[in-house]
Formats: C-alpha cells, sequence, structure tokens
C-alpha cells in the first residue's frame, strides 16, 4: 500500500525545490526526508529526482507523480478543513466541470444563481475537454458538465443530458473594421477576415453550412477552441467573430465592438450533463432554473 507519509515528504521536496527548505518547513532533518524519499522509490523502482548540480530536478515519473500528490494533498486539505468545521457552518461542495469550447461569458451567466442561494454553497469549476470531463463524472469527481452538447452516444457512460438553452448567433467587429465593411450583412461577410470556433465546436459545423447556403466565402484567419482567444483576437481587430445572441449586448460592452448582423440560422445550444436522471443536487436545480428563467427565457 502506498506509504502517504512517504509521498508527502516527496511532494514537500517538489514544491519547495531543496530538501533543506523541505526539513525546515516540516521540521525533519534532511537525513529523514532523504532516506524515506529513497524508500518510496526504492518500493516502486523508480527515480523520483536527478541532482542536476546542488539543484534537484524532477525526473518524468516525479512529475507525473507529483500531479497526482498535488491533487491527492488537495483533496486532503478539503477533507481537513470539512472536518473542522462544525455542521451547522458546512458548505456544500459543487464541483462542476465546463468543456472549453463553451464560451465564458455564457459559463459565468449560467453559475451565477449559485451564488444567491441560501444554502452555503463552494464552487468548484474546472475547464477540460469534454471527455476527460464526462470520465471524471462518471467516477464522480464532478457532479455537472456544461457542455455545447449533450452526452455522446459513443461513450459508454452513464449520463443524463439536459437541454438548458439556445439562441442564435451574432457576428462581431471592431468599429475599425466595421466601417470598412462596405455591404449590407450577410453580403458583407463575403472575403472578409473571420475568426471561426475550433472544430471540436458544434456551432461550427452549423455556421459553414449556413455559409454555404448563402453562398459566402469568408476569409478564415483563425480557429480556435477557446472562445475567450477567439474573442481577444476579434477585440484587437484580427478578424469578425462570432458569439451567441443572448450575450450580444455584453460582447459589445466588453470588448469594445460592433454587432454587425444575427442569423436564427445557426444555434448555439447548451447542456447540463449529470449522473442523475432525476436531479437532486442544489448548485444544478440552480442552473437549469435560472437558465430557463433569467438567461434563455423559456
Amino acid at each position: 500500500m502506498l506509504n502517504y507519509r512517504q509521498l508527502h515528504y516527496f511532494w514537500v521536496v517538489a514544491r519547495t525545490g531543496s530538501i533543506v527548505r523541505a526539513g525546515e518547513q516540516l521540521n525533519l532533518t534532511p537525513q529523514t526526508i532523504s532516506g524515506q524519499i529513497s524508500l518510496l522509490e526504492q518500493t516502486y523502482g523508480i527515480e523520483l529526482f536527478r541532482r542536476v548540480g546542488r539543484q534537484l530536478e524532477l525526473t518524468e515519473s516525479g512529475r507525473q507523480a507529483l500531479t497526482y500528490a498535488e491533487q491527492m494533498f488537495q483533496i486532503g486539505g478539503e477533507l481537513e478543513a470539512m472536518l473542522r468545521t462544525r455542521p451547522d457552518e458546512q458548505q456544500i461542495l459543487f464541483r462542476v466541470g465546463v468543456a472549453d469550447v463553451v464560451p465564458k461569458s455564457i459559463v459565468y451567466r449560467l453559475l451565477a444563481p449559485t451564488m444567491d442561494m441560501e444554502d452555503a454553497l463552494r464552487l468548484s469549476c474546472r475547464e477540460d475537454k469534454l471527455e476527460r470531463l464526462l470520465a471524471d463524472l462518471a467516477i464522480q469527481r464532478l457532479d455537472l458538465v456544461i457542455s455545447d452538447s449533450p452526452m455522446p452516444s459513443y461513450l459508454d457512460i452513464k449520463g443524463y443530458s439536459q437541454r438548458l438553452g439556445e439562441c442564435g448567433i451574432s457576428f462581431f467587429a471592431t468599429p475599425a473594421l466595421a466601417a470598412g465593411l462596405d455591404k449590407d450583412f450577410p453580403a458583407c461577410l463575403q472575403h472578409a477576415p473571420l475568426l471561426i470556433p475550433g472544430q471540436e465546436t458544434v456551432v461550427r459545423s452549423r455556421l459553414l453550412r449556413w455559409f454555404a447556403e448563402q453562398q459566402i466565402q469568408p476569409r478564415i484567419v483563425g480557429e480556435f477552441d477557446d472562445s475567450a482567444l477567439m474573442q481577444a483576437f476579434g477585440q484587437s481587430g484580427s478578424g469578425i467573430f462570432i458569439g451567441p445572441s443572448v450575450i450580444a449586448d455584453e460582447v459589445c460592452r466588453q470588448y469594445g465592438v460592433e454587432r454587425i448582423g444575427q442569423t436564427d440560422a445557426v444555434i448555439e445550444s447548451f447542456y447540463a450533463i449529470s449522473v442523475e436522471r432525476k436531479v437532486k443536487h442544489p448548485g444544478i436545480l440552480a442552473i437549469t432554473e435560472g437558465a430557463r428563467r433569467q438567461l434563455f427565457n423559456w
């Protein structure tokens, strides 16, 4: 069985970069720490550190072990804090995974209702690729995943998708770029510089299909999985970019851009994926109700 004390010594050395500094932090002699880490290495037949001059560097095995150790001791710290809190003061932990293709402004608007709940709730939000998030959902490391698509049918994971809402898309450009467009929307997009979502997004294929139907060929100058990065390039004037129409006013204010047009022929949808068919977590209930009544006005 893994010796967690030895792992803790390794973790502290890796974080401080020195056995001496780790000893000062742990109030132990360097010999004790070095000996315990050596035992950990011998147990698994690996090398966690290598010495380069007077410095210690993590090996590849050490870097991988540190990733797990960071998560373990973070969770351990949260557990300790929970155990030290009186029952009437304990917070409900709400662990949300967000697919990296979902616009950040939408994520904020969806999660905002959880901040106004009467129940003491602590939000833990993590962004990643959808499949990795769903894998963590399956083993209950997450309570909810927010995505632009429902649970993929090809994944052997038990999960239930609730559609939070949908809306059309708007096209945005800096005032300088918008002033150079000499035709009405959508004809003004012909050969115009365009920033589009990456291949992992659902809206991308719908957008390209719409262009084909309109017989419009924009000049694609950038593709982005991260919507915030796409908006940053759009703010700089690199190209026209798209966003959900439901947050169009917010995008204009935040990035100092203009909305040059919009269409409801291209739809963006957003889903809450959980492992429960009947939702019980108060955080999920707050998100679904807020989305339907406030954001998308169902």
